[in-house]
C-alpha cells in the first residue's frame, strides 16, 4: 500500500487507524484487561448457578467464582436452602485463582466480614443494642455479634456483680446466671486485624437509663402517682426507679412516723407506689413520697386516743429532758423527766431504756402539733388532774423545747 494510501485512511479513520490506535481493543472486549481481585478481598456478586456440591458467582472478573461444597457444610442449612439464581451475595476471596483458572470464595468467611462490617457500623453509631449471652468465663461473658465473638469484661457487667475477693469458681457461677438471658450492650473496642470486639452492658445501661430519665422528665407531672421498685437505700432516703430512671423519696417522706433509717420501712427490690411531690427538669431530680399516700396519722389521732388511756408502748429514744415512746406504728409521744418518776431524777436512763416496752398514761394530746405527752408516774393514778400536768414548774416550757424539735 502506498504511503499516500495509508495516510488517507487514517484520515478518513480506516481499519488501519482503529488498529493503531487500539491495538488491545479486542483483548478488553474478551476481559483479559480486568484485575484479578486479591485473597482477602469481599466481593460482590451475582449467582449464576446452584448445585449440590457448588454454586457459581459472577464476580465481574475473566472467569466465574465458585463457593465449594465445604465452604457449603459450614452455612446454615435454612440460609443455604435459600440461595436462588440472580441473588446478590457477598462473598470473600479465598484463592484468587485455582487450577481451573477459577476464583475460590467463601460466603461462609464472608458472613464473618459481613458481621464485622456490622459491628463497626454500631459502634460508629454509638447504638445501643440487645443480645442473649451465650457462655462466659472467669473474666466476663461472651455474646455473639453474628459469627463475631464479642466480649463483655467483668467491670463492664452491671446485672450481677460477684463479691469482692470472690473465687474463680464464684465468678463463674454468677456469670452462669446471665446465659440466654439477654442485655443491653455497646460495643466499646473493635479491632478486626486482632479479632478483638469487647462490649459494655454498663455504658449501655447509663445510656438507656439516661434516655429514659429525658423521657420521664418530660412526662412526669406533681402531684401524680406511680409504681416503682426500690432500687437503693442510704442514710437520707430511698432511690425507686420508675422505669429508667430513679427518683429519691427522702427520709422525712418515707413515712408519717419517725424513721431513723430506710430499712426501717422499705428493702431493695420492693414493689411501691409513690406520689410525686417534684420535678426539677434543669437539675435532673424527681422528688418522691410515700408518706403522703398514706393517712396523716395525727388527723384522726383524738378519735383512737384519749386523756387518761391507758398505752402499750415501746421507749424509742432517750434524751436530756425525757424519753420519746411509740405509742403505734405512726404516733410517738414524750414522757418528761418529771412524769417517769416520784422521785428527781437525773437522768431518764435511770429509769428506762431504749427499746423497754412500758405502759404509759395518755396526760395531753395536741393534734394540730402533733404532740402526745404521756407520763409513766401516773400510771397508777385512778383520778388525777390534767391542769396540774400544765402548772408544774418546767412544764408550760417543755412542749416548745427546741431540743424536742431537733431530736
Amino acid at each position: 500500500m502506498e504511503e499516500q494510501d495509508v495516510m488517507a485512511m487514517h484520515a478518513e479513520g480506516g481499519e488501519a487507524s482503529q488498529q493503531s490506535l487500539h491495538p488491545m481493543a479486542e483483548l478488553l472486549e474478551q476481559g483479559y484487561g480486568q484485575v484479578l481481585p486479591k485473597r482477602g478481598d469481599a466481593v460482590e456478586g451475582v449467582i449464576v448457578a446452584v448445585s449440590p456440591s457448588e454454586i457459581l458467582i459472577d464476580i465481574g472478573s475473566k472467569c466465574e467464582g465458585i463457593v465449594t461444597s465445604r465452604d457449603l457444610d459450614q452455612l446454615d442449612p435454612s440460609y443455604r436452602k435459600s440461595l436462588r439464581v440472580g441473588d446478590t451475595v457477598l462473598a470473600y476471596v479465598i484463592r484468587p485463582e485455582d487450577a481451573n483458572g477459577n476464583v475460590v470464595l467463601s460466603l461462609s468467611r464472608a458472613m464473618l466480614e459481613g458481621d464485622w462490617r456490622e459491628a463497626a457500623k454500631m459502634l460508629e453509631a454509638d447504638e445501643v443494642f440487645e443480645r442473649p449471652v451465650a457462655g462466659y468465663n472467669k473474666g466476663g461473658l461472651i455474646v455473639n455479634i453474628g459469627r463475631v465473638r464479642g466480649f463483655v469484661p467483668a467491670s463492664q457487667v452491671v446485672s450481677v456483680r460477684p463479691a469482692q475477693g470472690a473465687s474463680d469458681e464464684e465468678k463463674e457461677a454468677a456469670f452462669a446466671e446471665l446465659v440466654g438471658q439477654v442485655l443491653k450492650l455497646k460495643i466499646i473496642e473493635l479491632d478486626r486485624r486482632r479479632n478483638r470486639l469487647i462490649l459494655s452492658e454498663r455504658a449501655a445501661v447509663r445510656e438507656w437509663r439516661q434516655e429514659q430519665k429525658d423521657r420521664l422528665l418530660d412526662e412526669l407531672e406533681e402531684g401524680t402517682v406511680r409504681r416503682g421498685v426500690v432500687s437503693s437505700l442510704c442514710d437520707f432516703g430511698a432511690f425507686v426507679d420508675l422505669g429508667g430512671a430513679d427518683g429519691l423519696v427522702h427520709l422525712s417522706e418515707l413515712s408519717w412516723r419517725r424513721v431513723g433509717h430506710p430499712k426501717q420501712v422499705l428493702s431493695v427490690g420492693q414493689e411501691v407506689e409513690v406520689y410525686v411531690l417534684s420535678v426539677d427538669r434543669e437539675r435532673r431530680r424527681i422528688a418522691l413520697s410515700l408518706k403522703r399516700l398514706q393517712q396523716e396519722p395525727w388527723s384522726a389521732v383524738e378519735e383512737r386516743y384519749q386523756i387518761g388511756q391507758l398505752v402499750d408502748c415501746t421507749i424509742t429514744k432517750l434524751t436530756d429532758f425525757g424519753a420519746f415512746a411509740r405509742v403505734d406504728e405512726d404516733i410517738e409521744g414524750l414522757v418528761h423527766i418529771s412524769e417517769l418518776s416520784e422521785e428527781r431524777i437525773a437522768h431518764p436512763r435511770d429509769v428506762v431504756s431504749e427499746g423497754q416496752e412500758v405502759t404509759l398514761r395518755i396526760i395531753r394530746i395536741d393534734a394540730s402539733r402533733q404532740r402526745m405527752g404521756l407520763s409513766l408516774r401516773r400510771v397508777n393514778e385512778d383520778l388525777y388532774s390534767d391542769d396540774s400536768y400544765w402548772q408544774e414548774a418546767g412544764q408550760d416550757a417543755e412542749p416548745d423545747d427546741p431540743a424536742e424539735d431537733d431530736a
